[in-house]
């Protein structure tokens, strides 16, 4: 079995485009409207408590994964059903992460294009980059976080023109119920989805903070879907906003630079694409590790290929329309992720808990 560690610096990078990848392109908490940025706010807050438990995991046994825990705690059998549960739900989340993107490019840019063609190219490129190592995606989304994070800087900048701070006002006029939706639709999506990094990584004790890195990535990748967000009910308003599959390419076109320099969208959409290579990456990296763990293979390199095919294919049966996925995504995942992101830790914590402490006293 390969060991294979990263760099805070890189694991704080992927972790963070993992957070921005998908969320940033089908935007997030419309529920709440003008009170979106408040919505993201408590969404961060709910996320910092469950990533604690997160980072407690990794703190008690460093240097192995999440498959390696569930094994040592709740041994052969009970331990390989419940890595099973997260090879399903990281194959799962990578399969719909597939299918955000490829129904995005071929909404915004080839809408003759049959939807294989962009899915098999994103598909094999992924594949490669997991073969490649966990040092490789994470110099890779070094250099991406860097990227993406001058683009958004500079997108919103040039956005200023066109805002209306009246879009945000007034503020809680539909009370705070909605706001609360969504921001449990939030936490689910995309934040508590980190958990995926319990099986990816495995950290050096005396080389990696769990702590650093997960906070850290949080509080970064939150702050750009704020700003994002707020961007968007700002130049686009509730209404409008809510009519939109894709609603940051939206506000990206009504950028103009002169008479000379117009169609940003195009290369901004290039880089919302980095966001959700990385994304897939990290969870069919999490995926491959499962198998890995699940049948003692020596490494897990030699099945990406076939794995990464299955979730490319399996992508193309998710959905039958792009409402179908918008529904899914806001409406039925928070609730189907809620045993992955927040019941299923809790409980291999306080397990770990009684087994050390029985340990120790032993």
């Amino acid at each position: 079995m390969i060991r294979e560690t990263i760099s805070d610096k890189q694991a704080i990078s992927m972790m963070t485009m993992f957070i921005i990848g998908s969320s940033i392109v089908l935007g997030v908490g419309s529920e709440a409207k003008q009170d979106i940025w408040l919505a993201i706010i408590i969404g961060i807050l709910f996320a910092s408590i469950i990533i604690f438990v997160y980072v407690k995991i990794h703190s008690l046994f460093p240097e192995k994964n999440l498959f390696e825990i569930l094994n040592t705690i709740f041994g052969k059998y009970l331990g390989k059903f419940i890595s099973l549960l997260y090879i399903w739900y990281s194959f799962h989340l990578g399969a719909l992460v597939f299918h955000n993107f490829f129904q995005f490019i071929k909404v915004v840019s080839f809408p003759e294009t049959p939807e294989y063609v962009p899915l098999v190219f994103m598909g094999i490129v992924c594949i490669w980059v997991v073969k490649e190592g966990m040092e490789v995606l994470g110099r890779m989304s070094f250099f991406f976080t860097i990227l993406l994070t001058i683009i958004i800087i500079l997108v919103i900048s040039l956005n200023s023109s066109v805002m209306n701070i009246n879009n945000i006002r007034p503020m809680l006029y539909n009370g705070i119920k909605p706001v609360l939706n969504s921001a449990f639709g939030i936490f689910s999506f995309p934040f508590a989805e980190t958990v995926i990094f319990l099986g990816a990584f495995s950290f050096d004790k005396n080389k990696n903070n769990p702590f650093k890195i997960y906070y850290i990535s949080l509080l970064f990748g939150g702050t750009i879907i704020l700003l994002v967000s707020l961007r968007n009910i700002l130049v686009l308003g509730c209404s409008f906003l809510e009519s939109l599959y894709f609603p940051a390419y939206t506000a990206v076109e009504l950028i103009e630079i002169g008479e000379f320099i117009q169609r940003i969208e195009v290369a901004v959409s290039v880089v919302f694409l980095y966001a959700g290579f990385i994304k897939i990456s990290s969870c069919l990296f999490c995926t491959l590790k499962g198998i890995e763990n699940l049948f003692n293979l020596d490494s897990y390199k030699v099945i990406a290929a076939p794995v990464g095919l299955l979730m490319m294919t399996f992508s193309c049966s998710l959905y039958e329309s792009i409402m179908e996925m918008q529904e899914w995504a806001f409406m039925v995942y928070k609730y189907y992720a809620f045993p992955f992101q927040v019941i299923i830790p809790l409980i291999i914590l306080i397990a770990a808990k009684i087994k050390l402490k029985k340990q120790n006293s032993s």
